[in-house]
């Protein structure tokens, strides 16, 4: 299980990104997960419900995942077309002559964080 350590990361990636910045409480994490990625989004959030607990500003935190289509350019015919539904032949010329555009990422792409004004109140 990979996500394990994805999590870890990312949790430690976010931790140092609240204390650069003076965040005290993150509300939530938002990852982009690429379709053809291998990760489970599901085990993320598992993962991330048990380890949150052990950095402070994510104690609180909630993981939320959304996924990237994934893309294939090929160089043949210089078009792109969705990987999932074709796979690795152009669906407009035949060519094996193709590459993976997008959908094997993992990015952060959102860090929320609590209003620690209205916390004071």
């Amino acid at each position: 299980m990979h996500e394990l350590g994805i999590v870890t990361y990312v949790a430690r990636s976010v931790e140092r990104v609240a204390e650069e910045n003076g965040i005290h409480r993150v509300a939530e994490v938002v990852l982009e997960i690429g379709e053809v990625s291998g990760i489970v989004a599901d085990y993320l959030i598992d993962c991330w419900d048990y380890f949150r607990g052990r950095y402070t500003a994510l104690s609180e935190s909630s993981l939320r995942c959304e996924t990237l289509k994934a893309v294939t350019w090929c160089d043949h015919c210089k078009k792109e077309y969705p990987t999932v539904q074709y796979g690795r032949v152009c669906p407009y010329c035949g060519s094996e002559r193709t590459w993976l555009l997008t959908g094997n990422e993992c990015n952060i792409r959102e860090i929320a964080v609590w209003d620690e004004e209205e916390d004071d109140e």
